[in-house]
């Protein structure tokens, strides 16, 4: 046994290497974390032997990676230690690894070979069935699978959609519902306490604008002349709220004092439309754990508190018969105002107030995702948490590019079924929730996404999420097909450990290790989408995985007539069947028994 830094335990086999991360009790398992480090000890053990042998001269060890090399003939893992070391050794970097990889000692750790390759990699071999130790852990950890503590239960706030609430949602609000979702999910998987929360714009410019909207087609839908303000809302839905208000109330607010009328209007139809969102949403698999008014602000006094006390920190100013925010000082192009000349706090205002609060609730870390519109408003956000005395790098915005979708090949901005804009609940009903959410997380964040409405709904391995949910839902025919033979999927206190490893010995087909190999990926990639916040990273890792296993299911018979064989294979490829819908359920994506 080696013990390790950080908790660590490795226990080394000649077939296989498994790590154990303590934490309080819970055993999270991770075969590639551990290979990895098992390497870096060899590798600084070997280093400092060089060292204090003379044989090179560094003060220190360099800081290296361990990484995959892209091709496979340079080993399962690679390390850049004796480029890093050239410069103040003075010598060539092969010389070095050279050098290293005779002090090397690698008998029972997995390791076949080590080689010096290129400009002086030091490239590492392992024993073929090296990551196999992870159907195991796979078996036994089951949903929990993947799931990291690099959060350590710190409160994390994702805020994202908070859709105007003043209509229907479109394609921005669907794929921010579909990245703000699994970007939750992938840091819960990563140990954070994360809160999703939906900010509801019903204050401001566009409330006014949408009860002035309102009340043109009440008294145009009564007959009487009248007109969508400039600014106005155009939308059918706008109508058709007047339209059911009519059926109920009839014209009885044509004698209400007109302020009075559309503040009732407003208060009808937001309930109405924050209901149609919530609907919407929880059709599309996305639920919220806090709906925040944006007039509770107003109400609380929240807006009031944050503009005095920008003032009294001496970050305002007036001119013009406004109050101005000194967004210049925090590098911004120009400063912004806070209360218009009529009295009127703006919409900016209300937004820091926001943010405050989000702080205030002891969330360490906020995510906001934000149209592409909203870029200019990043810089003087930050510069306003700065000025309140907020860690503004606590504050992270990930800015969402737009959404084109296509069918038959061209540019499609109308549902098929109602003629108007295609809105989230129209695309869920003409491709399904779980093509909708895949495709949306299958680019990151900040690139333009063209969405092929036909590809969606195609049933053929074109389809990147119908390749995928092949895969599950293919594994549990196996697995049923298995029961109806009487063979049994070993759990794992059916064998002994030494069985164990006896049966998973024999998963030496290319198919089998490249399959394995991949499973023993997913904690990373857990870790990579956590780090970077790119939950599209977890997409991707699906396909990958889907196709390796095809390629395995393609060559590789699971129902042998070898016992041990089949067992084996169908410990496989239930690991394979669980890793799928662990990130199924981070994707928010459904997991097919059948298809």
């Amino acid at each position: 046994m080696h013990k390790l830094k950080q908790k660590y335990i490795i226990v080394v086999s000649r077939r296989q290497i498994t790590i154990l991360t303590i934490l309080g009790g819970f055993f999270m398992k991770d075969v590639k974390a551990a290979i990895k480090e098992k390497i870096r000890d060899i590798t600084i053990d070997a280093l400092r032997k060089a060292i204090e042998e003379g044989a090179v001269n560094l003060s220190r060890i360099p800081e290296f990676t361990v990484e995959v090399p892209q091709a496979k003939e340079h080993g399962d893992f690679a390390v850049n230690v004796a480029m890093l070391a050239a410069r103040e050794a003075q010598m060539p970097p092969r010389e070095i690894a050279k050098i290293i990889t005779d002090r090397m000692e690698i008998a029972g750790s997995g390791v076949e070979k080590v080689e010096v390759a290129g400009p002086g990699f030091i490239n590492f071999h392992l024993e073929p069935t090296w990551a196999n130790g992870v159907i195991r852990i796979i078996l036994e950890e089951k949903e929990n699978y993947g799931r990291l503590d690099i959060g350590k239960g710190k409160k994390v706030q994702v805020e994202f959609v908070s859709a105007n609430p003043t209509g229907p949602m479109h394609m921005g609000n669907a794929r921010g519902a579909a990245l703000g979702d699994a970007l939750a999910s992938v840091l819960e998987m990563a140990g954070y306490d994360v809160t999703r929360e939906f900010y509801i714009n019903d204050a401001g410019n566009q409330i006014e604008n949408f009860g002035l909207s309102l009340e043109a087609r009440y008294l145009e839908l009564l007959g009487y002349e009248s007109q969508i303000p400039e600014g106005g809302y155009h939308g059918e839905d706008i109508k058709d709220h007047m339209r059911e208000l009519i059926e109920k109330e009839g014209d009885r607010f044509l004698s209400v004092d007109p302020a009075e009328r559309r503040a009732y209007f407003v208060e009808y139809a937001l309930k109405k439309n924050i209901e149609r969102m919530k609907r919407d949403l929880e059709n599309f698999g996305v639920r919220f754990d806090v709906w925040f008014s944006e007039r509770s602000l107003h109400e609380s006094g929240k807006v009031d508190e944050v503009i005095k006390l920008l003032t009294e920190r001496g970050y305002t100013y007036e001119k013009d018969g406004a109050l101005w925010f000194k967004a210049t000082e925090f590098g911004v192009p120009k400063d912004e105002v806070l209360i218009r000349q009529n009295g009127m706090p703006t919409y900016f205002a209300a937004d820091i107030a926001y943010h405050k609060d989000k702080f205030d609730r002891g969330f360490v870390w906020v995510i906001d995702i934000w149209g592409a519109d909203h870029h200019g408003h990043v810089p003087r956000m930050k510069g306003a948490l700065a000025a309140l005395g907020y860690d503004p790098d606590k504050l992270t915005i990930i800015i969402m590019q737009l959404v084109r979708l296509y069918r038959n090949g061209e540019i499609a901005r109308m549902s098929k079924r109602t003629g108007r804009a295609v809105t989230l609940a129209d695309l869920v009903e003409e491709v399904g929730k779980d093509a909708a959410r895949f495709f949306f997380n299958l680019r990151g964040a900040d690139t333009h996404l063209d969405f092929d409405l036909d590809l969606a709904v195609k049933q053929s391995e074109e389809n990147p999420v119908y390749y995928v949910q092949y895969a599950h839902a293919r594994i549990a025919s196996i697995l049923r097909q298995a029961a109806q033979q009487n063979v049994k999927v070993p759990e794992k206190d059916d064998l002994a450990p030494s069985e164990m490893e006896r049966l998973l010995s024999m998963l030496t087909h290319e198919t089998e290790i490249e399959l394995v190999k991949k499973l023993a990926d997913f904690p990373e990639t857990i870790r990579v989408a956590a780090t970077t916040l790119s939950p599209y990273r977890i997409a991707n890792y699906t396909l990958e995985l889907a196709s390796a296993f095809h390629s395995f299911y393609n060559v590789c018979r699971v129902l042998t007539g070898d016992e041990a064989l089949t067992k084996a294979r169908l410990m496989l490829v239930k690991a394979v069947q669980q890793v799928l819908k662990n990130a199924f359920k981070i994707l928010g994506i459904s997991a097919p028994e059948r298809m």
